[in-house]
């Protein structure tokens, strides 16, 4: 389980999330940003470390795309609980990942696996850094909306793509 160095970076990520959490609920944004975005800064670190060293696991395969969205999700929590974003956004975002981990899910009952497509990459970075920009200057309400709107259009259009592309799945379904 833990024995690349990509899957120890990953766990770190997971590790990051309370420790951001915690700064960012005792009024400690400075410092709660640097975690995020070594926690962000990890997300690339250890794809690009499991990738080029031949560290890819089934367990990276699975925990490190469940570590995005756990930091993710839980940095729009925060914001909705601070009145900076609203909930239906993060109600969409939360429809789009369990559609696609549906439509996953169907997929595998078909013995096909399908691969994070770009877009979801372009997604989760969009995410990642819309949500930087608000912890950063969240107190200007154009700044919010702007990375609302640029999480929205990256998740509804990854969250069409992949169902469009895989619909035969659908059709293949008992």
């Amino acid at each position: 389980m833990l024995k690349t160095t990509a899957n120890k970076i990953t766990l770190l990520r997971i590790v990051l999330i309370p420790v951001f959490l915690l700064l960012c609920y005792t009024g400690h944004t400075n410092w709660a940003f640097v975690v995020y975005i070594i926690a962000c800064l990890s997300d690339f670190a250890d794809g690009y470390i499991a990738r080029h060293y031949h560290q890819i696991t089934d367990w990276g395969k699975f925990m490190d795309p469940l570590a995005d969205k756990m930091l993710v999700l839980s940095a729009m929590c925060f914001f909705v609980e601070c009145h900076t974003m609203p909930g239906w956004v993060v109600a969409v975002v939360l429809f789009r990942e369990f559609a696609v981990s549906g439509l996953r899910l169907v997929a595998v009952e078909q013995g096909r696996v399908i691969a994070a497509a770009w877009s979801g990459k372009i997604k989760t970075a969009s995410t990642m850094v819309a949500l930087g920009l608000m912890l950063l200057f969240g107190g200007y309400r154009v700044v919010n909306i702007i990375c609302w709107v640029v999480i929205l259009v990256t998740t509804v259009w990854s969250g069409i793509e992949y169902f469009m592309k895989n619909l035969d799945v659908f059709r293949n379904a008992d």
